[in-house]
C-alpha cells in the first residue's frame, strides 16, 4: 500500500520587526477620590507591534515614565519573536524583569506592577495582529461571543468645577449636553443625581456607581440614597470607597444601604477586614484592592472576602489571563466585573471583547470613558447604545489608529510634564498640607 504524502504547506509563522511606544497624555476633569484630585490630563502608552509582512497590532495601557522605560527595555527582546507565541513572550519578559512581588505594591496594589502591565500591552497588540491573520475578532480568540453588547454603568465622581486640560478648573462656555454636565461641579447629593441624570441621557446607562472615599460617609450615603430616589428600584447603584472606612463604618453604613445597593465595592482595606464586614451584611461585596492577583485567590478562598472581583487586563495580565481569572471565579463561587480607568478607545475595544466572552457577567462593567473626550482610534469615540458597546465585528480588536490624533496627544504629554499619576500633589494645590490616609473614617 502506497504511504500517503501530506502535501500541505506550512506558512512560516510572523516575526515582530518594530515595536512603537507613544506616551499620550488625555484631557480629565478635576475628579475627586480617595487618593485625591485628577490631574488635567491622564497619562496613556500606546503600544504597536508591525510584523515583518506589515501587520499592525495595537494596544493602550494605563502610562508612567517607568513602564514607559520598561517597554522601551522589553523590545530588543521581543524583535523577532512569533506573536502567536505568547508562551515564549511572556517566558523572555518573565526571564527579564523577574515576577511581580506583592510585598512591594504596598497601598496601591493594582499599580506598581512591571511584568503585568507589559504583557498585558504586548498580549493585546498580539491578539490583535492574530485577529488580522485569521481574520476573526479578538473575542473569537477568547473562546468565541455570549452576548453581542457588553453593559457598562454610568461612574459618577464627585468634582469641582472645570474641564480640565488646558482649562483646568476652567469650564468651556460653548459646551452643551453632556460636555457641559462634565464640567459641572457635583460636591453635593443633589449635584450627583444631577450628574447621573445627565450621563444616563447622553449614554442610556442602566446602572450607576458612585466614586466614594471623598467625604464623610454620612455625605456619600446620603447621595446613594438621593440616587435611589431619583432612579428608583429598578436602577442598580453601587458605591466605592476605595478602602477608606473603618470595619465599623462600613458594617454601620452597609447596613442602612441593604437593599438599596447591589453591591459595596471595598469598603475597607485588606481580605480579613473585608471578611469581616462581609459576614455582617447581606449586600456582596466586590473589590479591585484586596484580591487583585492570581497569588491573592488562595487567601480570598481561604477569608471569603469578596463575592464579586473586579478584573482590569491591564492589571491582571492581559486577555487570556483574564479568561483563566473568570473560570476560576465559577469554580469558587465569585461572580466577576470588571474596573476601569481613565482609558480611551483602544482599552475600551478589549474590555467590550472580553466582556462578550466571559461566561458570569452579572454585573455592568466600570468605564471612565464619558468622562474622556479625546480619542485615538479612527472613526472618533465608540459609542453606547442603552448604556452598551456592541462588539467590534472586524479583525482583531475592530479598531485603527488614527496617526494624527496620536501625534497631537504625544504633544500633549511632552507639554504637560507629567510622567505618573499622583492625585495627592493634585489636591494638595487646592487643600495645601492634604494626605492620603490608608483609613480616613
Amino acid at each position: 500500500m502506497k504511504a500517503m504524502t501530506n502535501n500541505l504547506t506550512i506558512r512560516k509563522g510572523p516575526r515582530i520587526r518594530e515595536i512603537h511606544i507613544t506616551p499620550i497624555a488625555t484631557v480629565d476633569p478635576p475628579l475627586l477620590n480617595a487618593a485625591g484630585l485628577h490631574a488635567p490630563y491622564a497619562l496613556r502608552t500606546v503600544v504597536e507591534l508591525v510584523t515583518d509582512d506589515g501587520i499592525s497590532g495595537i494596544s493602550e495601557i494605563p502610562g508612567t515614565l517607568a513602564i514607559d522605560r520598561s517597554l522601551e527595555a522589553a523590545k530588543s527582546l521581543l524583535i523577532g519573536l512569533d506573536p502567536f507565541d505568547l508562551n515564549r513572550i511572556s517566558d523572555t519578559l518573565v526571564a527579564h524583569f523577574g515576577t511581580d512581588s506583592a510585598a512591594e505594591r504596598g497601598l496601591t496594589p493594582w499599580d506598581q506592577r512591571t511584568l503585568v502591565h507589559i504583557f498585558s500591552a504586548v498580549e493585546v497588540a498580539c491578539l490583535d495582529i492574530m485577529g488580522k491573520i485569521v481574520n476573526r475578532p479578538v473575542v473569537d480568540l477568547l473562546g468565541g461571543k455570549r452576548r453581542e453588547a457588553v453593559p457598562f454603568s454610568a461612574y459618577l465622581f464627585y468634582k469641582y468645577e472645570g474641564a480640565g486640560g488646558q482649562l483646568g478648573f476652567g469650564t468651556d462656555p460653548h459646551a452643551t449636553g453632556w460636555d457641559a454636565a462634565r464640567q459641572a461641579s457635583a460636591l453635593t447629593p443633589a449635584e450627583i443625581v444631577a450628574q447621573a441624570q445627565a450621563m444616563c441621557a447622553a449614554f442610556g446607562f442602566q446602572s450607576l456607581k458612585l466614586k466614594g472615599g471623598v467625604f464623610d460617609p454620612r455625605q456619600e450615603v446620603d447621595a446613594v440614597l438621593a440616587l435611589h430616589e431619583a432612579f428608583g428600584p429598578q436602577v442598580p447603584i453601587r458605591i466605592d470607597p476605595n478602602a477608606l472606612w473603618t470595619v465599623e463604618t462600613a458594617i454601620h453604613y452597609g447596613k442602612e444601604m441593604e437593599g438599596i445597593i447591589e453591591y459595596l465595592e471595598d469598603p475597607v482595606r485588606g481580605q480579613e477586614d473585608m471578611a469581616v464586614v462581609r459576614r455582617a451584611l447581606r449586600t456582596p461585596l466586590a473589590t479591585n484592592m484586596c484580591t487583585t492577583s492570581f497569588a491573592d485567590l488562595p487567601s480570598s478562598i481561604r477569608t471569603v472576602s469578596e463575592d464579586i472581583i473586579l478584573s482590569d487586563h491591564h492589571f491582571w495580565g492581559g486577555l487570556r489571563a483574564s479568561m483563566t481569572l473568570a473560570d476560576l471565579c465559577r469554580t469558587f463561587g465569585r461572580d466577576l466585573s470588571m474596573h476601569s480607568n481613565s482609558h480611551l478607545g483602544i482599552s475600551l475595544a478589549a474590555m467590550v471583547h472580553l466582556g462578550a466572552a466571559i461566561p458570569n457577567l452579572r454585573y455592568a462593567l466600570d468605564t471612565h470613558y464619558p468622562w474622556q473626550s479625546d480619542e485615538i482610534i479612527v472613526g472618533g469615540r465608540l459609542r453606547f447604545e442603552d448604556g452598551q458597546v456592541a462588539v467590534p465585528t472586524g479583525p482583531g480588536l475592530g479598531v485603527g489608529l488614527d496617526r494624527d490624533a496620536l501625534a497631537r496627544l504625544h504633544q500633549n504629554y511632552l507639554a504637560c510634564g507629567l510622567t505618573k499619576r499622583d492625585d495627592e500633589i493634585e489636591m494638595q494645590k487646592v487643600q495645601p498640607g492634604w494626605k492620603f490616609q490608608a483609613t480616613r473614617w
